[in-house]
């Protein structure tokens, strides 16, 4: 146990750290968008959480920052002086988070495999950690020679409230092989009877990654699959629950939300996301003038001989 003096010297070290880390991004301007039921707000995830969102306001909170590996976000080198100021900030906003979570919220927060364990560690004393999931892909065109490839990235699924909180096992049933496949009888209970053919799905998810020729496909270097944040908000929340993902990058989990008839709050710091966002929930049409609309993809767009000789065809 801390005592009172060392309780004071920790509280006082967080806000200085977050004043830190606030000051950073401080050229970050914020700008809110708005709909009946979903939010998008351009910012800092830090100052946007500090001060946009109200305590204790939210029933599901889906984290996937930067991963401090390098990634290009549109010019931008996901990459921080050092781990210690990489994991300083991350314990920033996660405090953050969990404050703005309801006492029945849940939290699934993604990170890299070599910095999961540091915030597995963090959180146990904060929420209960209910599963350790695996989310495994295909592998990627460029293979690894030297050393044993990586083909999955970590979820934590927490909660504030283990003995209440919100868990839709019927919603996200998944075939059964034992039962569905196999057709095996399970000898043990008083009358035989088959297997079952749907369970709840165990914590190593099978998902393809995002290609570029799937439709879902937005111009954003980590964009998670729709069906990912199907599973996650089906399972933990319910309609007209509000939503938060304070690292929103293309808004799948808004887009999703809105799908499933949730609210939504997105934050990111990048104009060109954000212009995603706006398009994929539909909150505006133009922005500064510009229609948003998906970009094409190379396959998708034609020669100028093919589009003279495609004009040419639709005249006729």
């Amino acid at each position: 146990m801390l005592d009172s003096q060392s309780v004071l010297i920790y509280h006082t070290i967080h806000r200085v750290s977050l004043s830190l880390i606030q000051d950073r991004y401080s050229w970050c301007r914020m700008e809110i968008f708005k709909s009946d039921s979903h939010m998008v707000i351009m910012g800092d995830a830090v100052k946007a959480l500090a001060h946009e969102i109200p305590e204790a306001s939210v029933d599901l909170i889906f984290v996937d920052p930067p991963y401090n590996i390098g990634k290009n976000f549109n010019g931008r080198k996901d990459k921080w002086e050092s781990e210690s100021s990489y994991l300083q900030w991350c314990y920033c906003w996660l405090d953050l988070c969990i404050r703005k979570l309801k006492s029945t919220g849940t939290l699934y927060l993604m990170a890299a495999t070599q910095n999961m364990p540091y915030l597995d560690i963090y959180l146990r004393d904060k929420v209960t950690i209910l599963s350790r999931i695996i989310w495994h892909y295909d592998s990627s065109g460029v293979q690894a020679k030297r050393l044993f490839g990586s083909l999955y990235e970590p979820l934590l699924f927490c909660v504030k409230d283990r003995r209440k909180y919100t868990f839709n096992g019927s919603d996200i049933l998944v075939e059964a092989k034992t039962g569905a496949k196999r057709k095996l009888i399970d000898y043990r209970k008083s009358t035989p009877a088959r297997y079952n053919c749907r369970k709840v799905p165990g914590n190593v998810w099978n998902f393809p990654r995002v290609r570029y020729r799937m439709d879902e496909y937005e111009n954003h270097p980590t964009q998670k699959p729709v069906a990912l944040l199907e599973r996650i908000i089906r399972a933990s929340s319910n309609p007209g629950d509000t939503i938060l993902d304070p690292f929103a990058g293309t808004f799948t989990s808004s887009f999703v939300a809105k799908r499933l008839g949730r609210k939504s709050i997105g934050i990111e710091t990048d104009e060109e996301y954000v212009k995603i966002g706006l398009r994929r929930l539909g909150i505006l049409s133009h922005y500064k003038g510009e229609p948003l609309h998906r970009e094409l993809r190379s396959y998708q767009k034609k020669s100028p001989a093919n589009q003279q000789l495609s004009m040419a065809f639709e005249g006729k």
